[in-house]
């Protein structure tokens, strides 16, 4: 699934950033999105998992046409489960193994060697080290904080996302996720992530509502009906953003 989602990405992600250099264009595109009399709301839910790099990638750029086009639209993003491989071992795995034992040696390096010129691309570095695994748990918090507010939750994803593709940190360690909930003001967090059943629910009803009809992630449903897939760069949101708010 996530070979299949790379395939499918890779021209967008190229796309990009010839694009995020043409900012006259993309603020072109952004002050005729709307005629500036009054701001409509834009409503994002985004399916994704946490262990998705194309996730990160197009979680950035949609903050990139977001930030764009702030003074036109009032933006609410939420975020919503998908699980890339629902059997991933809840104790982890070595990333670098895993990669090779899903993908093959060859194939693996060059994963690892295109999300590494992503990721500079944006201004990060891709870490490969650590562990990966199981990220119901990571689902479960996100899910969690939805209740306490958009900017919380956002909040809370990018500091999971930080966490495992920047500093290697494994997300399925109970103390990484507490420290990333403190981090984004979330209250509660010891008590859901100390209860295995607390919050499942929640995040099966997610799935299905959200995540049932897609094969691939990131996601991303504009205000109920406009749906992109994969790490889209600005351009494709600022679009959608239109299109979404006639």
């Amino acid at each position: 699934m996530f070979l299949q989602l790379s395939r499918r990405s890779i021209k967008a992600v190229r796309t990009a950033s010839t694009e995020l250099g043409a900012s006259r264009h993309l603020r072109f595109m952004a002050h005729k999105a709307v005629d500036g009399t009054s701001k409509k709301l834009i409503q994002i839910d985004i399916s994704s998992d946490t262990v998705c790099p194309w996730c990160f990638v197009g979680k950035k750029n949609l903050e990139k046409a977001m930030d764009l086009t702030k003074d036109q639209y009032n933006f609410e993003v939420k975020w919503h489960p998908f699980f890339l491989n629902p059997q991933a071992p809840k104790e982890g795995i070595k990333k670098s193994e895993y990669y090779k034992s899903k993908f093959g040696s060859a194939q693996s390096e060059r994963i690892i060697s295109r999300m590494t010129e992503v990721f500079r691309g944006l201004g990060f570095e891709y870490d490969t080290a650590g562990m990966t695994g199981n990220t119901l748990d990571s689902h479960r918090l996100i899910s969690f904080a939805a209740d306490q507010g958009c900017q919380k939750q956002n909040a809370l994803v990018d500091e999971l996302f930080q966490n495992y593709f920047i500093q290697g940190k494994y997300i399925g360690d109970k103390q990484v996720l507490l420290d990333a909930a403190a981090k984004a003001g979330i209250e509660g967090a010891a008590e859901l992530i100390n209860d295995a059943n607390k919050g499942l629910k929640e995040v099966n009803e997610e799935l299905q509502k959200y995540s049932s009809h897609i094969t691939g992630v990131p996601h991303f449903l504009i205000n109920g009906s406009y749906e992109l897939s994969g790490g889209q760069p600005p351009e494709a949101f600022l679009r959608a953003f239109e299109v979404a708010a006639k």
